[in-house]
């Protein structure tokens, strides 16, 4: 009998998810760190690193669940 993965999906496909909102806050810093030399532009590329640490933060808030829940699976603890 093949063993429920429904949960282990469920917490893999909510890291992957974490990690490309993480990428995308990433992405999108850098391009700010390319733009013009103005203090508007400066704020928005300081705000834009604020967000990509939020991602960050959940993005490693969910890897450790999903790591939690393989341990869980495999070794019992």
């Amino acid at each position: 009998m093949e063993a429920d993965n429904s949960e282990l999906d469920q917490k893999q496909t909510a890291y992957k998810e974490a990690v490309e909102k993480w990428i995308a806050a990433i992405r999108e810093e850098e391009t700010l760190a390319s733009g013009d030399h103005s203090v508007n532009e400066i704020d928005r590329w300081e705000d834009a690193h604020f967000h990509e640490e939020e991602f960050r933060r959940r993005a490693k808030a969910a890897k450790k669940e999903y790591e939690d829940a393989l341990r869980l699976r495999f070794f019992g603890f």
